[in-house]
């Protein structure tokens, strides 16, 4: 059996990559149900974080030691590919032993935010604990955590103290992503049974005190992180088909993933009461259970085609994996900073995914792509951070915010291989007799409106990504 677990981690190392890209049935879109939250300090606290823009969310678990996709090839679905020759128990076993080895002992959270920073980042969403059920925090629900393997003799084994306590320190909000889903305890996955998908394996209705112990366990988990690591900001919950059946809608049916007849509703109002108790104002984010407890909503892997006027995000990968992958492919800066325009522009914020490796640093490249990302916003965040939507927002390769008040509006050309010599656009006027700015070197450029376009000849730059400009709109008085 050996032989067979070590043929299975290297057949995984090289199709890593292709499962990673692989089309995927978990992907979210966004939706078009939004409810605001009625609590003022909700509400405060989303103003906030609509400041921010631009976040960082980091997959770091026990798929990061044979570098595969985080969690999801342990579920039993028809789109997961593994090694055919290796049983489905005896690879879910592999999988769980990744616990003995996961020893990073480099584990380096500061630098993690120092990348963060340098890039523009502003908040922190954490993977306190995947689909697989492995915890990167000390619970006292489960002995299946970062705190009691190999690292537990480690001062840092509360990994998630240090992450969010560097993050901290940055002045990041801070964020705690929890799968509401446990693959791995036996009150979600019985072993009595066979784990045939995503969803728990035995009838709620025939075993109740089985689920309510999930339920339980659920809810302690979560009241730890609520209650030992400090201010929390976000609550940011995945699996969104751990959900009451009530609300299994024609969205959730459209995912094409399978519903069982029961519910699997594990009690969000009490959890919010909970969580809130702890954390007044705490930011929740339970995905695609559209109602109180969504307080913003989050696209995954795309770009909505139109402006929303709701609180939402997408969560993008740098690369193409969430987690760390090697060789995996990460997209430039440029491409990076073209989403976050857009993206900014349509109302949204950028969540973009970095995992760390197994030792627990990033990878060089990672590190180098942030940095770049970063020459950009630090010379044009003024263009992003704390602006919101206008009206005219959009018209060929450029793409406009404003300022809170109104009284200034960003223009931001995109820019691509050819060289460019005159900016045009149309909509978003400036006010007559104004001079529109150049934000990366101030300088004051002369514009004129013909057809009903406005055009400037635009200097010598050596700005490869995008050019951001300024100008005080028409109908300001």
């Amino acid at each position: 059996m050996k032989n067979s677990y070590s043929k299975c981690f290297t057949l995984l190392l090289c199709m890593s990559l292709s499962v990673a890209h692989a089309q995927r049935n978990d992907i979210l879109k966004e939706s078009t149900a939004y409810e605001w939250p009625a609590d003022v300090a909700v509400k405060q606290k989303l103003e906030t974080w609509q400041d921010k823009k631009f976040g960082m969310i980091i997959h770091w678990g026990l798929y990061a030691v044979p570098g595969i996709i985080e969690s999801w090839s342990i579920c039993s679905e028809d789109w997961i590919e593994r090694d055919s020759t290796i049983k489905y128990e005896d690879y879910k076993k592999w999988y769980w032993g990744q616990s003995e080895k996961f020893n990073p002992t480099k584990f380096n959270p500061e630098q993690w935010a120092k990348a963060g920073k340098d890039a523009g980042m502003k908040y922190l969403v954490f993977t306190t604990k995947h689909h697989d059920g492995f915890a990167m925090f000390d619970t006292k629900q489960s002995d299946f955590s970062i705190a009691k393997g190999p690292f537990s003799t480690n001062a840092r084994k509360d990994v998630a103290k240090y992450v969010f306590d560097a993050f901290r320190k940055e002045n990041f909000m801070i964020g705690a992503y929890f799968s509401k889903p446990d693959w791995h305890s036996q009150y979600y996955w019985w072993d009595k049974y066979a784990t045939a998908n995503r969803n728990n394996n035995y009838d709620i209705r025939k075993y109740p005190w089985r689920w309510n112990m999930f339920k339980n366990y659920t809810q302690n988990q979560i009241a730890e992180l609520m209650t030992n690591y400090g201010s929390i900001d976000i609550l940011w919950l995945d699996g969104g088909w751990v959900r009451p059946l009530a609300s299994v809608n024609q969205e959730v049916l459209s995912w094409g993933a399978p519903i069982p007849e029961w519910s699997q509703d594990i009690d969000m109002p009490k959890i919010a009461t909970m969580a809130r108790k702890a954390q007044p104002g705490l930011i929740m984010v339970d995905r695609t259970v559209h109602g109180q407890f969504e307080n913003y909503q989050t696209p995954e892997q795309k770009i909505p085609e139109k402006q929303l006027d709701y609180p939402w995000e997408s969560c993008m990968t740098l690369g193409g994996a969430w987690g760390f992958v090697p060789n995996d492919q990460y997209k430039s800066a440029g491409e990076v900073v073209h989403k976050l325009v857009e993206i900014v522009a349509k109302g949204g914020s950028l969540l973009l995914g970095i995992g760390p490796k197994a030792d627990g640093t990033l990878p060089d490249d990672v590190v180098n792509k942030l940095e770049e990302i970063g020459k950009w916003t630090s010379k044009n965040g003024v263009a992003i951070y704390g602006t919101r939507i206008t009206k005219n927002y959009h018209d060929g390769q450029n793409w406009f915010t404003q300022s809170k008040d109104g009284k200034t509006i960003y223009g931001i050309s995109l820019l691509g291989q050819n060289p460019v010599k005159e900016i045009v656009w149309q909509g978003s006027v400036p006010k007559k007799g104004t001079l529109i700015t150049l934000l990366s070197n101030n300088q004051k450029l002369k514009w004129t409106l013909k057809d009903g376009k406005i055009h400037f000849d635009l200097p010598e730059t050596d700005e490869k990504i995008a050019l951001t400009f300024s100008f005080t709109p028409e109908n300001n008085p």
